[in-house]
């Protein structure tokens, strides 16, 4: 076991695990943060994805300890029930889950998809989400929430 200082939603927090150890593990087990979520333990999926310095990580076979003194985001970072994230907010009001399982990685994915090219087309959001999986079929309703954000975040 290590003690780890990972930056997680803008705080510092402090985590006793073994290095090795999946960052997802330590953010569900340790940090209580939801959002990412265990699918495939392989990376395929991307139901655990969340940013680390502006960059979609895969959070399943990512170690802690490469964590360390990086900027994690996780999607309890981007808003509130309160004040949502514009991206939140879209996927709410184009009704983009059915069961929800893949909507972390899918929001988070374009959280940075969008940070990264504002006014995305559809040929770029369907790029950006190749490596997203949903087994229930939403993708057209998710392109129109990506689509509603990026017109909304002008």
């Amino acid at each position: 076991m290590a003690q780890i200082t990972l930056h997680v939603n803008g705080k510092a927090r402090m985590v006793d695990s073994d290095p090795t150890t999946p960052l997802l593990y330590v953010l569900r087990d340790d940090l209580e943060l939801h959002g990412p979520r265990f699918g495939c333990g392989l990376s395929q999926c991307g139901a655990c994805t969340v940013i680390i310095d502006g960059n979609t990580v895969r959070s399943c076979s990512f170690p802690v300890s490469s964590a360390k003194n990086k900027q994690i985001t996780t999607l309890e970072g981007l808003g509130t029930v309160a004040r949502p994230h514009v991206l939140q907010r879209a996927f709410v009001e184009e009704q983009a889950a059915q069961c929800g399982y893949c909507m972390n990685g899918m929001i988070m994915t374009a959280k940075v998809l969008l940070d990264k090219n504002p006014h995305p087309g559809d040929d770029d959001i369907k790029r950006a989400l190749e490596g997203n999986l949903c087994r229930c079929g939403s993708h057209l309703r998710v392109m129109r929430a990506i689509k509603r954000a990026a017109s909304e975040r002008v």
